[in-house]
């Protein structure tokens, strides 16, 4: 939806776009005249999202950005705390505050959440959407419950950031540019979208006896001192992988690796509740 305010910051006019198909939220923010509008509003979850995020890089439409949660897991959302009310949204638009977000990009493509390959990462593109509709983000689960018996699929990678090469046989990498990835909201503990840079957790091929321990560890937040993980942070990292590796990027299907992935700083005005009342 494209909004536009009036002087005193009432809503005059508002023009939807309905999506019928993959990519039409992102030819519709692309082709968003800055000028006539003062606002985008992206209605969905993270893949709908993502397309408007990079229609707006592609289009350079610098506009405000508020997000109304709708999808069925809205990482992004739930760790900025944005509205998932009509009410609250409403309040949040009459009484603004900005905050402007890094967005990262993978090859040609943008993302504002995550990218991600390996094991469990492309739940979000192959849970079938019926069932995600009707029992929401339970259906990440009961599809990861069928990756489980691959835990010792693994796939080598080289990895070259902040001047270093890691080269190992993983079972899974995430970048994220916040600390929630798929309703895990610690998993990326250093993560903060303001800062110019992507975190990275890397779990490496494990034993399955050393897998129980991971899991502990994630659930108290000490994942990132596991020797079977590595985490940094960088604003440019490099992936290579000998194996036809495909990316999730904010739950949707991606290019595959080779991957150049970079944070752009402070790209995106970002709609979020003020914390002052009203006058």
């Amino acid at each position: 939806m494209l909004m536009h305010l009036s002087g005193s910051g009432n809503l005059s006019r508002s023009d939807i776009c309905y999506t019928s198909g993959r990519f039409d939220a992102t030819n519709f923010a692309m082709e968003t005249k800055a000028d006539e509008y003062d606002a985008i509003v992206a209605i969905g979850g993270d893949g709908t999202v993502n397309e408007v995020i990079t229609g707006m890089m592609r289009g350079g439409v610098d506009l405000p950005l508020a997000i109304y949660t709708s999808g069925t897991v809205n990482d992004f959302a739930t760790i900025n705390e944005l509205p998932n009310n009509a009410s609250d949204f409403a309040r949040m638009l009459s009484n603004p505050a900005y905050v402007t977000a890094d967005c990262g990009k993978a090859n040609d493509d943008y993302f504002l959440n995550v990218v991600a390959a390996g094991l469990l990462t492309d739940i979000a593109y192959k849970a079938n959407n019926d069932v995600k509709t009707l029992i929401g983000p339970a259906a990440y689960w009961l599809s990861a419950i069928k990756d489980l018996p691959s835990l010792n699929r693994s796939f080598p990678v080289k990895i070259t950031a902040n001047g270093q090469t890691y080269e190992e046989d993983i079972i899974m990498f995430m970048i994220s540019n916040t600390k929630s990835v798929g309703g895990f909201r610690g998993l990326m503990s250093k993560a903060d979208i303001t800062d110019g840079v992507l975190d990275m957790l890397v779990i490496k091929k494990m034993d399955p006896i050393d897998v129980v321990p991971l899991l502990g560890s994630l659930v108290i937040g000490e994942h990132i001192n596991n020797d079977n993980v590595i985490y940094l942070q960088s604003d440019d990292i490099k992936i290579e992988s000998g194996e036809h590796v495909v990316l999730d990027i904010d739950g949707e299907e991606g290019s595959s690796l080779p991957a150049q992935i970079s944070c752009i700083k402070q790209a995106i005005k970002l709609i979020v509740p003020s914390k002052e009342e009203p006058l």
